[in-house]
């Protein structure tokens, strides 16, 4: 498990702050299915108050996978980089057991489901101001987090509500919300 710190005095709600430094090894296993020029997230702090969990990122994206450099963060980006912050934010969450619905997953569950049963069911982004590429700052957090039980016609599902915003030090922003849906839950998780 990471190490982590308690900060009571940075909330105003009265309920403590945990942190969860940036852990190079879970990133990389995060990371290890993206090409290499297509690893964007440099750095992440995961911290918790309550029941919500955020991740506060440092990202890049030196160059695009797909196209010439627009020069400036584009929808696509929004998407990789969101997908990556969500990869590493549900792996710490397991790890560390932050989040009751991830109550009975080990992290060989999470690791064989990253890729085939994370799915984003819906997002929505805006974006406000150009962001550079080269150095921006995320934010994604799990606002509301259920579990579906199996039903005669529908499979369990864990589902995720998060918020997220991307900007950068010159005034650059973009924002979303995004509905996560983790199909194949274990069946530890399940009950």
């Amino acid at each position: 498990m990471t190490t982590h710190t308690q900060d009571p005095a940075t909330t105003t709600t009265g309920v403590a702050m945990m942190r969860y430094p940036n852990d190079p090894a879970i990133r990389e296993r995060v990371l290890s299915p993206y090409r290499s020029h297509a690893k964007y997230l440099r750095s992440a702090e995961v911290r918790t108050e309550g029941e919500v969990v955020t991740a506060m990122c440092r990202l890049a994206v030196e160059e695009s996978w797909y196209i010439d450099s627009t020069g400036h963060f584009n929808s696509v980006e929004f998407n990789i980089c969101y997908n990556q912050v969500a990869y590493y934010l549900i792996a710490m969450t397991v790890q560390e057991h932050l989040i009751g619905v991830f109550d009975g997953w080990t992290m060989d569950d999470y690791w064989a489901r990253q890729l085939p049963n994370v799915v984003i069911s819906e997002l929505r982004s805006r974006f406000r101001a150009p962001i550079d590429p080269l150095s921006f700052y995320g934010e994604l957090a799990f606002t509301k987090t259920r579990f579906r039980a199996r039903r005669a016609d529908k499979a369990p599902l864990v589902i995720i509500e998060t918020t997220c915003r991307f900007w950068d030090d010159n005034g650059g922003l973009s924002d979303g919300e995004v509905r996560l849906a983790l199909t194949n839950p274990p069946e530890a998780a399940t009950g």
